[in-house]
């Protein structure tokens, strides 16, 4: 008899073991997958997905405070505050800092001074019209504190631009 057949004969458990493996060989090597005619609408549907539509591109630009400002969820769509002369599209966290937010009064503003000092007070945000605020009189740990929240904003939100001063 061939010794390919012999373990099997000598041994009937040998024989009862190859069913599960020869079983599952085969699944794995010619598996029963249904080729779906349709292109998957999310990622759980398939590999190859597609979004609807693809997310807006952001363009990285030098703001003003006075060009910052229309960028706070009112005037235009997007949400962007400025920490520390780096500006961030803040849009994905619009219920904190959207209109009625409770960050909403630094939407489109220079938030520098009011993160630092931890606070929502409109007497920490610069009028639009004047120079930016050079943060002179922060303390160290408020600066401190304003490189935590730059550092925040960095891992969460997009730097999409610059905060430079008005012209003149």
């Amino acid at each position: 008899m061939s010794p390919l057949i012999q373990p099997f004969i000598d041994t009937p458990l040998n024989a009862i073991l190859l069913l599960p493996i020869a079983y599952f060989a085969s699944s794995i090597l010619f598996p029963d997958v249904e080729i779906s005619k349709q292109p998957a609408k999310e990622w759980r549907d398939g590999y190859s997905w597609r979004p609807e539509k693809h997310p807006q591109t952001l363009l990285f630009v030098k703001y003003t405070p006075k060009t910052l400002e229309p960028w706070n969820g009112k005037d235009k769509p997007r949400i962007l505050l400025a920490i520390d002369r780096k500006v961030f599209d803040v849009t994905a966290g619009g219920s904190f800092y959207g209109p009625g937010g409770p960050y909403g009064n630094f939407a489109g503003r220079d938030a520098s001074r009011g993160m630092a000092k931890q606070s929502f007070d409109a007497d920490m945000l610069t009028p639009v019209d004047q120079p930016l605020d050079t943060l002179n009189d922060i303390t160290k740990d408020e600066r401190e504190n304003m490189d935590s929240w730059v550092q925040h904003f960095s891992n969460k939100y997009i730097v999409c631009g610059e905060l430079v001063e008005n012209d003149d």
